[in-house]
């Protein structure tokens, strides 16, 4: 990795701003490191060199006649490939898709290109979303950069990938159930979920319409924060002057240290030993609903992820692998009314939710109850699959049936993130408190 490529995405924006960085080369290394690197097919499904670099050039000129567009004006990224590119096929990870070709440009990416962001072009993902481990054996299962043996994590795992192997500044995801922040933390990388209905979802291939949101992976908290100003169009969080002094932290222990392995709680609890030296007042603590909301997953995600796509399956059915065609089939079962008892009955249980973490912080969970799986194994034990994939997806799953933001943070154990979940709509509240959380877990 040359010396810019393993900067943040933050740092090559001033870089460009002091006129130290030419952002016509930047994007030009990073489009030869993608074509020169072994891994490159299985992270990126196509490349949109032609777009990078007109915008690049553009941003070119803006720096040089000192009109930059934001801090990220001229910064590569890559984009999962569940948000459309005018004239590019965007196909979710999904034969069922092969040859879609949208006219426009997602919202959120379009909005992004107005900021001056550099679109490298378009990661693999998990077919249709709806996986936490980032296996996807019909088209591609991008590496772990930890261990290539590994599962990336999903279903943004080649989004994950881009940024972890230095191939991309930062990147654009999606997290239904734990999507950014599985591979985010499986990559060592941070990951934010915003809170649903905060970025506009138009031009995004959906997968569960109520819980679908858009989330940057990166390298900082900071760059975190100008992903999402990016995509929304607005202003980043001001994070100066940060701290963790009198922060108030509840560690749900409800169903999230359940069964949570060895490597990823004592890289937890190390966290939580380095949060509170840094002033912050840990607490632990207990939700009696969650368990039942917990219960509710099935019939809340999987009956509108198969009321969606089950018209395209069951027609190529063939076209999907096969663990994961078998999850959106589980929707079959459910009926309307079960899916209005159980909304409804979520509802409430946010609501009691909203009391019992009134006055702290943030709420703090393993992102992962596991570390990353075998991929192969993964790919041959059907059985094996459901169980990781379940386990994987439980703890990011409290933040989506909450109806939180949430962010990942690395520990600094391979693999092993820490997820602080605030308020819905507080993703500057929470960016702040993540932006101190960061410096602390790196002391």
């Amino acid at each position: 990795m040359t010396y810019w490529r393993g900067m943040s995405a933050a740092e090559l924006g001033r870089a460009i701003g002091r006129g130290d960085l030419s952002p016509l080369w930047l994007a030009e290394d990073y489009l030869t490191a993608i074509r020169a690197h072994p891994a490159a097919g299985r992270i990126f499904a196509r490349l949109t060199e032609s777009r990078a670099l007109a915008e690049a050039d553009a941003a070119e000129r803006r720096a040089k006649a000192g009109q930059r567009l934001s801090l990220l004006d001229g910064v590569p990224v890559s984009w999962k490939d569940l948000f459309d590119t005018a004239g590019v096929a965007t196909e979710a990870g999904s034969r069922l898709l092969e040859g879609r070709v949208p006219l426009a440009d997602a919202v959120v990416l379009r909005n992004a290109t107005a900021a001056g962001l550099v679109c490298l072009g378009k990661t693999h993902m998990t077919e249709l979303a709806f996986s936490g481990l980032g296996l996807n054996p019909m088209t591609a299962t991008p590496p772990n950069v930890n261990d290539s043996a590994l599962a990336p994590g999903g279903s943004s795992s080649g989004a994950a990938a881009s940024v972890a192997f230095g191939l991309a500044a930062a990147a654009a995801g999606s997290d239904t159930g734990g999507s950014v922040r599985i591979p985010a933390a499986w990559n060592d990388l941070v990951g934010l979920k915003t809170t649903h209905g905060r970025l506009p979802m138009g031009g995004t291939v959906p997968l569960v319409e109520r819980f679908d949101t858009v989330g940057p992976l990166t390298r900082t908290v900071e760059d975190a924060a100008l992903m999402l100003a990016a995509f929304e169009g607005g202003k980043p969080a001001d994070l100066r002057g940060a701290s963790l002094k009198g922060a108030r932290l509840l560690v749900m222990e409800t169903v999230a240290l359940d069964q949570c392995r060895e490597g990823p709680l004592a890289a937890f609890e190390g966290a939580l030993a380095r949060l509170a030296e840094a002033g912050a007042q840990v607490e632990r603590g207990s939700f009696a609903h969650l368990t039942e909301a917990m219960g509710l997953s099935g019939v809340l995600f999987t009956t509108e992820a198969y009321g969606i796509w089950r018209g395209a399956i069951e027609a190529e059915p063939d076209k999907m692998y096969g663990p994961v065609r078998e999850r959106f089939r589980l929707g079959g079962q459910y009926s309307g009314m079960d899916f209005v008892a159980a909304w409804r009955r979520l509802r409430a249980i946010r609501s009691a939710w909203a009391e019992r973490v009134a006055g702290y912080d943030a709420v703090l969970v393993p992102t992962a109850a596991i570390l990353p799986p075998d991929a192969q194994r993964l790919e041959t034990d059907p059985d094996y699959f459901a169980a990781e994939n379940l386990l994987a997806l439980r703890n990011t799953r409290i933040g989506n049936l909450m109806g939180l933001c949430a962010l990942t943070l690395p520990t600094g154990v391979p693999s092993a993130g820490i997820s602080l979940m605030g308020q819905p709509m507080g993703e500057e509240r929470l960016l702040r408190l993540g932006a101190a959380a960061e410096v602390a877990l790196k002391a």
